[in-house]
């Protein structure tokens, strides 16, 4: 983002055109040529929120995919719905998509394979439901996390390097940021994917500083990594977009002029957003 651009979007406040919320938990799975794969992830996710018994939605973000994706939500009744874009525009820009257009109090995201036990997903949501933050981060690099599927040392080698360096560049509170689990209060989310502009796979990262930019109260919780896929993340061709996008967000950080985040004005009538309090 260039200087001018920057300057424009903390002085003038976005305005986002939405509905009101009309259900307990919308979780959306981004997700690119993935009809292998996609057909087993929704079966396990409806299996376990029918069980749960909450009020819920599923939205696949298709990011332009070439294959069946984004068909493939057809089947499974009328929870589940496809938000697709008209050409790939990477993950960042898929999730953000689905998070301006869901209508949940709480939104989450996870990755189209399905790579935590989803008893993670219950408790992020308990936790927002008791109003205790207005974040939740799954995070793999807590004592209490257990990994089940066998990782490459490639790929474990590649995760520990960049945990150092968004540690060092964006939060030293949060270091698993790309951790494929993360769950918002509406106005949470609202307020954070309004402002993200990176596309590609480090929008986390950004997610992450706008977090803290604006303030929001967050938990990390610890997840059960039970398959490591890694979905369409490839370490030759994503890892140096990926620090590119981290010193972007680093340079915003740390050169940006630091006024005031204005709040996004929310139309349509009332935002509903948060969690209903425990009884």
């Amino acid at each position: 983002m260039d200087r001018s651009a920057l300057l424009i979007e903390k002085r003038m406040p976005q305005v986002i055109r939405m509905h009101p919320s009309d259900h307990d938990l919308t979780v959306i799975i981004p997700a690119f040529n993935e009809e292998q794969r996609l057909p087993w992830t929704l079966d396990q996710l409806s299996a376990f929120l029918i069980d749960w018994g909450i009020d819920y939605r599923v939205l696949v973000a298709d990011d332009g995919s070439t294959d069946r994706t984004a068909d493939l939500t057809g089947g499974f009744g009328p929870r589940f719905s496809t938000i697709s874009l008209m050409s790939r525009g990477g993950k960042g820009r898929a999730v953000k998509t689905a998070m301006l257009d869901a209508t949940g109090r709480v939104l989450a995201f996870t990755d189209a394979d399905l790579p935590f036990d989803l008893a993670a997903l219950r408790r992020g949501y308990e936790i927002l439901n008791r109003g205790d933050c207005q974040v939740v981060f799954g995070a793999r690099d807590l004592a209490e996390s257990r990994h089940l599927a066998p990782r490459r040392w490639s790929r474990a080698m590649a995760t520990y390097v960049f945990r150092a360096i968004v540690k060092t560049l964006i939060s030293r509170q949060i270091t698993d940021t790309q951790c494929g689990l993360k769950l918002f209060s509406r106005r949470a989310a609202l307020d954070i994917f309004s402002r993200v502009n990176i596309d590609g796979f480090a929008f986390d990262a950004e997610v992450v500083f706008l977090t803290h930019r604006l303030g929001l109260s967050f938990q990390r919780i610890p997840v059960t990594l039970i398959n490591d896929y890694a979905s369409t993340l490839s370490l030759r061709r994503n890892a140096l977009p990926m620090l590119t996008e981290v010193l972007r967000i680093w340079w915003r950080a740390n050169f940006s002029r630091r006024q005031p985040v204005p709040r996004p004005v929310y139309l349509q009538g009332d935002l509903a957003e948060e969690p209903k309090k425990a009884a």
